[in-house]
Order: C-alpha cells, then structure tokens, then sequence
C-alpha cells in the first residue's frame, strides 16, 4: 500500500453534508469518496493517467 499525503481544506456546509450523505450511501468514508471524486475529475480531464497506461 501506498503512502497517502494529507489535504486539509474549508468546504460550504451543504457541499459537506452531501459529501457525508454520498460517502454513507456508498459505504465509505468521507476521504475515500473525495478521493475518488478528486481521481475521477483528474482523470476525465487528462491531468491523471491509469498507471497501466503510465507502463505502455
């Protein structure tokens, strides 16, 4: 496993419960769900590349 970095910023309180409520829905923690949302977005844009595709 690798090592995670930590990542601390202010989000509006409606952004926050409904992070909570998805996270809850989807039987994970907040920081997983963020990390997922964070890797999708990322991903979709171009800014991140599937490490299968880093090794072609």
């Amino acid at each position: 496993m690798s090592k995670t970095h930590p990542l601390g910023f202010r989000i509006e309180r409606d952004l926050k419960e409904a992070l909570v409520k998805a996270a809850k829905d989807d039987h994970r923690s907040v920081s997983s769900m963020v990390e997922i949302i964070i890797a999708r977005w990322l991903r979709d844009r171009g800014y991140l590349v599937e490490k299968e595709e880093k090794a072609a």
